[in-house]
């Protein structure tokens, strides 16, 4: 067991440009070149068909997997913006780390003003249920977002939610070490 302590990194979700130039969408993801140079087939991304967002599960820039803090931020950016386009609103505060094969994102403050109001009166078990239903909405397009970012294939997701405090955790288990 290695006694190196886990990466971490918490992103505020700003958009960078890339060395391609092109800059990612909310999702970290590239945006496709206008370079007239550039064949028409090489700015197409393919669609993956398991998600519902355009886009999602789409890599238009072939490049080295990232690591360290930049994975993480790369990461955090993409889960909020997944997060944010399915349910209108992101988390107020978002991190992710990573040990060995297992990646970790941490929302707070995810709840919506509707869920807040059930769980005050004693609908909490409504709350997990429709929490659960989105996230298993998420899942193809969270996955596909951790394996573009890390180069690995996910074998295993994990998702919950603590009501009080309210915070989300997103857990993925690669098949190989970072």
């Amino acid at each position: 067991m290695s006694t190196e302590p886990p990466a971490t990194s918490t992103s505020p979700c700003q958009q960078t440009v890339g060395a391609s130039g092109a800059a990612p969408d909310i999702r970290g993801q590239a945006q496709p070149s206008s370079d007239p140079a550039q064949p028409e087939d090489a700015r197409k991304p393919s669609d993956d068909g398991d998600s519902i967002i355009p886009g999602a599960g789409r890599a238009t820039v072939e490049r080295a997997p990232l690591k360290g803090g930049e994975l993480n931020a790369a990461v955090t950016s993409a889960l909020v913006g997944i997060h944010t386009e399915y349910l209108g609103r992101g988390p107020k505060r978002a991190s992710t780390f990573h040990y060995g094969n297992a990646l970790v994102t941490l929302m707070h403050e995810v709840l919506t003003r509707a869920e807040k109001t059930l769980a005050q009166t004693d609908r909490s078990d409504a709350v997990h249920h429709i929490r659960q239903l989105y996230q298993r909405t998420m899942e193809a397009d969270f996955c596909a977002a951790v394996e573009r970012l890390t180069g690995q294939k996910v074998a295993a997701f994990i998702s919950g939610n603590q009501l009080e405090p309210d915070i989300a955790a997103e857990i993925f288990i690669l098949e190989a070490r970072l």
